[in-house]
């Protein structure tokens, strides 16, 4: 019940996702795409080293619960502060700030999943959130469909994206707790040393009796693991930010409707939820290991794929709805097992960390997306963001091989 109020921040802000960027290039801001990357990027910006002091703050003080509320009530304050910005520069200025606090709930909602859960279950609970949330986000998306179907205005939507964070934070202020103990994580990374040490000694000890030895003492690279995180966070921020005017732009030029924009990504979130669902059915431990590579190389495959829908306008809408859910799929199990790898590989006190990686690769390819786009077209977005997946998947297996 403690995620209840989480569900109705998703909302909040998966109708947010596609209505911020239209609402840009809007009659009430009159922005630009770049306007676009140029917002995401000082607000991830912003974030990165935020993420990380909330969650090193959260782990010293071990209180969580106090940041998950400072994160909603901020987002309930800044969102309504968006109603009165009227040009391009007081927009992403709010926005940027409303970031820095924002984030603030993640690392801890992160931590007390791993603490109050044992970590044979990890994948399963992360997951389980994670289905629950983007249920929220998807119904926030259907929300935004349905506002547009009903012509409500921009201070209207923004005004129900702010009240649906006051309930988030009215909800997590009841239901929300902090553990009594905090000691998983710990015992955690001290089993990973002691298995490490272990199988290096019983490979030692094959080594002295003159017996053959098959196979090598590998450790997980975390450079690598870093490395990887950046990479595929840049691909995916890359190919996501300007998709929203790429998907607006064959809508009009099929005179369709623009709430046509909100069903595409209601069942891009869709895929989402499809994703979270087999992640918690499905994972454990070591398939999740196994199963990053495989992710990485697929989400490169698919976004060279959408270059050659661009040669196929009769389907366009079709196929790009297609590739857009799995690609959505494929995203939702990486960041189940990347972010339960990353709470073993990562010490007390960088519960942050994580975010910081994916903020990096966010912020700079929020911008360059979007960049790219109005400069050279979509087609070369979607060769970049390809190529991007492509040196994630070499990463991620080199991480995993062990190599130095």
């Amino acid at each position: 019940m403690w995620r209840l109020g989480f569900f109705f921040h998703e909302m909040a802000f998966g109708l947010l996702s596609i209505f911020l960027p239209l609402y840009m290039v809007g009659e009430n801001i009159h922005g630009s795409l770049v306007d676009i990357g140029i917002l995401y990027v000082f607000a991830l910006s912003l974030a990165i080293p935020a993420s990380f002091f909330w969650g090193y703050l959260c782990d010293k003080t071990r209180r969580y619960k106090r940041y998950i509320l400072l994160s909603f009530f901020i987002s309930t304050i800044f969102v309504y502060l968006f109603t009165l910005a009227t040009n391009v520069v007081t927009l992403i200025a709010l926005y940027a700030v409303m970031s820095i606090f924002h984030v603030a709930h993640e690392a801890p909602t992160n931590v007390l999943i791993a603490e109050f859960y044992s970590r044979d279950d990890w994948e399963k609970k992360f997951a389980s959130y994670a289905v629950f949330t983007k249920t929220g986000w998807l119904i926030g998306l259907l929300l935004g469909f349905f506002i547009s179907t009903l012509g409500f205005g921009a201070t209207n939507t923004l005004l129900i994206c702010s009240s649906l964070n006051l309930i988030a934070f009215v909800i997590s202020l009841i239901l929300v707790t902090d553990p009594l103990l905090v000691f998983e994580r710990g015992l955690v990374s001290i089993e990973r040393t002691l298995n490490f040490a272990h199988h290096g000694m019983f490979l030692a000890f094959r080594l002295l009796d003159g017996r053959p030895v098959d196979e090598k003492l590998k450790k997980e690279n975390l450079s690598a693991f870093c490395c990887g995180l950046v990479l595929f966070s840049l691909a995916t921020s890359m190919f996501f930010r300007p998709m929203p005017i790429f998907i607006s732009n064959i809508i009009q030029t099929a005179a369709l409707p623009t709430s046509v924009v909100f069903a595409i990504f209601v069942l891009n979130s869709g895929g989402n939820v499809a994703g979270y669902l087999v992640a918690r059915t499905r994972s454990n431990q070591s398939t999740g290991e196994a199963n990053i590579c495989r992710i990485v190389i697929i989400r490169s495959l698919l976004a060279f794929l959408l270059i050659a829908v661009l040669h196929i306008p009769a389907y366009l809408i079709v196929l790009t709805t297609a590739i857009l859910i799995l690609m959505a799929f494929a995203d939702s199990m990486f960041l189940i097992y990347t972010l339960s790898l990353s709470m073993e590989l990562l010490q007390a006190g960088k519960a942050g960390l994580f975010y910081v990686l994916i903020g990096i690769g966010g912020a700079i390819g929020s911008f360059v997306g979007p960049f790219i786009a109005q400069t050279f077209g979509f087609f070369y977005v979607f060769m970049t963001a390809g190529t991007t997946f492509f040196l994630a998947y070499v990463a991620f297996k080199i991480m995993f091989t062990g190599l130095s």
